[in-house]
């Protein structure tokens, strides 16, 4: 059998990706290795340009409400509340469950196996040698086998590298907002996921001490002190991801197998499921050079402000960044929104 749409890859991004392709009426296999439920190291807050994305594929996972983002570095705090909807919080592993169901419902078939060739003609690509499809999309992550193996993957810098640790607690929420703490040498996202849930995710450089930077914000190590843990600790990285180009013949990058500047502003599902959309639209139109001009188009702003917030939080710049948002709110409130929708 000749597929539609191959889709490498089984996290949130991947499954938006084959339930987009069902909803249009195209074949799809998901190529997955990892079974079950997939957890990843992350801050679990989805933007609320995400939630109608969700919605319209016939998803919609329990959360938190979460109705702005709050800065706060020492005496200086500054919130922006959004001007529509609101995001969500959402526990990783309930986001992919309720997609994985989805796409069970739409008939994704799916084959548990790593993919280590591709090949491909001017009608087809095929998979391992066995599983061909008219087009394939790489939407499995930051370090892409599909990148590499279609020569689209770029060395990843060395300079300003850096990643995630995540950890939950079992309490319940003290806001509805996710809170950005800023403490000596990485950022702190505080995201409420459940009634009785919180997510803790740390961006920083390798090797960055969870406790250590914990301890370096009081109020919050005061916050959570005491609390049970309700997951094991993970880490995530390097981010910085870079790619040549997003599309090889009939191979498409999705997501951030496209490459990656930072998880910073919380936009990268939101920015995946809208990757994933209009990657579809280029199968369905059989026109896969549409797709890089619809990536260019989609993620301007967010690598744009992204790389900045990234520069300024990893230079001597970060001690202002807060302080400066709370002395210009209405500009503070522009960016978010700007990036909320």
């Amino acid at each position: 059998m000749i597929y539609d749409v191959a889709v490498v890859g089984g996290g949130p991004v991947g499954l938006a990706a084959a339930i987009e392709a069902r909803l249009a009426g195209l074949t799809v296999v998901l190529i997955e290795q990892r079974l079950g439920v997939i957890d990843k190291a992350c801050g679990e807050g989805l933007m609320p340009g995400a939630i109608p994305i969700l919605r319209r594929l016939g998803v919609d996972p329990v959360g938190m409400p979460i109705m702005g983002i709050t800065y706060l570095q020492g005496a200086h705090r500054v919130t922006h509340r959004f001007a529509g909807s609101p995001g969500r919080g959402v526990r990783r592993t309930t986001l992919h469950a309720a997609l994985s169901a989805r796409a069970r419902e739409m008939g994704v078939e799916r084959v548990t196996v790593k993919v280590d060739e591709l090949t491909q003609t001017d009608v087809a690509v095929t998979i391992n040698g066995t599983i061909t499809a008219r087009y394939l999309l790489g939407c499995d992550g930051l370090h892409s086998t599909v990148a590499r193996l279609v020569r689209l993957a770029r060395p990843a810098p060395t300079r300003r590298r850096r990643y995630g640790i995540r950890q939950h607690y079992a309490m319940a929420p003290w806001g509805d907002t996710v809170e950005i703490y800023y403490g000596h040498r990485a950022e702190i996202y505080v995201t409420p996921i459940a009634e009785n849930e919180v997510g803790v995710a740390m961006l920083g450089r390798q090797h960055t001490d969870f406790e250590a930077e914990l301890a370096a914000v009081p109020a919050l190590a005061a916050r959570l002190h005491g609390h049970e843990l309700a997951s094991s600790r993970r880490g995530a990285g390097p981010f910085r991801q870079r790619t040549t180009a997003r599309i090889a013949g009939r191979v498409l990058l999705v997501g951030d197998a496209s490459g990656y500047v930072d998880a910073i502003t919380g936009e990268g599902l939101r920015l995946g499921f809208a990757q994933a959309a209009e990657a579809v639209r280029a199968v369905l139109a059989d026109a896969p050079t549409s797709y890089e001009r619809a990536w260019r188009r989609e993620t301007r702003a967010f690598r744009v402000t992204t790389t900045a917030l990234v520069r300024a939080a990893t230079s001597p710049l970060r001690r202002v960044i807060v302080p400066l948002s709370a002395a210009l709110p209405g500009r503070f409130g522009a960016v978010v929104e700007s990036l909320a929708r």
